[in-house]
């Protein structure tokens, strides 16, 4: 498996936000530790984001003229923002042409950037950009979400598109507060916070099962760890080795295929991370 990380993402911060920079990190840390190689991803291009995205938020964020609390305007996230993209479509590509999955262990996240609008610690819709960008090599995307919030922005992006199916598996009531039901080509499940580890499962592969019939040429995974039971900020219960069964469901559908890191922001980040890993490489 080939990971794409650049300590560059550890560039913004502010004191007491929980998408900090040792999330990425340790993680890097662990998983190097452990063996795997990393690569330098590159800068997305404007025109990659305008994929996704409108002029409008492009130009919003180049310039910095927003405000958000949970998203704030860091001096340079453009830059660290498209470099985040960048790796998601590095991810993408290497996994359709080297026929070996990988994985962006990037920030910021982005799922829950919409087509004009960034927020939820997201600037631009990494996982977006990058299925986008594969188009022009394959038909059909399917992406699966598993962070433990609905990702908003994805939903709003492929929403209607043949070319896609969108899965997703979150907490509700929860941030956004979107994905109450499935629409078109996008399925949700909203799942109350005391939603058990085997009952994640049995809905899990209950939508996978969607996914394999739509057969898509590719895989994308926003991989998020925000459903772990020690995690600060959400409610669900996952433990460790969902995330290994997790990343073996998903490898079971027998796609070329990647992911990106979403959400997660306990100190055992590092290791829901390998889990997932390991499960996904088989």
């Amino acid at each position: 498996m080939k990971i794409y990380y650049s300590p560059q993402c550890l560039n913004y911060s502010v004191p007491g936000h929980p998408e900090a920079p040792g999330r990425a990190q340790y993680t890097y840390e662990h998983l190097e530790q452990k063996g795997y190689r990393f690569a330098e991803p590159e800068h997305c291009s404007d025109k990659d984001i305008l994929r996704a995205h409108t002029p409008q938020l492009l130009e919003s964020v180049k310039k910095g003229n927003f405000m958000d609390f949970d998203t704030p305007a860091y001096p340079g996230i453009y830059d660290l923002a498209r470099l985040s993209a960048g790796a998601a479509i590095e991810a993408a590509l290497h996994c359709l042409s080297a026929e070996e999955k990988a994985f962006s262990l990037m920030r910021p996240p982005g799922h829950h950037a919409t087509r004009n609008d960034l927020g939820g610690f997201c600037y631009f819709n990494n996982i977006a950009i990058a299925s986008l960008k594969a188009l022009e090599k394959i038909e059909k995307v399917a992406i699966v979400d598993f962070d433990c919030h609905h990702g908003n922005g994805t939903e709003d992006i492929v929403l209607g598109k043949k070319e896609f199916l969108y899965l997703s598996l979150h907490q509700s009531p929860l941030y956004p507060g979107t994905g109450g039901r499935s629409r078109d080509n996008c399925i949700n499940y909203p799942l109350s916070a005391s939603t058990t580890p085997d009952e994640f499962l049995s809905l899990f592969k209950e939508g996978l099962e969607k996914v394999r019939e739509f057969n898509p040429d590719l895989l994308a995974v926003s991989a998020g760890f925000d459903s772990y039971k020690l995690d600060p900020i959400t409610n669900l219960t996952l433990e460790l080795e969902t995330y290994h069964e997790i990343g073996k469901l998903l490898a079971a559908l027998n796609k070329p295929s990647f992911a990106v890191l979403e959400g997660g922001y306990s100190k055992d980040l590092p290791e829901c991370v390998y889990q997932f890993l390991q499960g996904f490489a088989d």
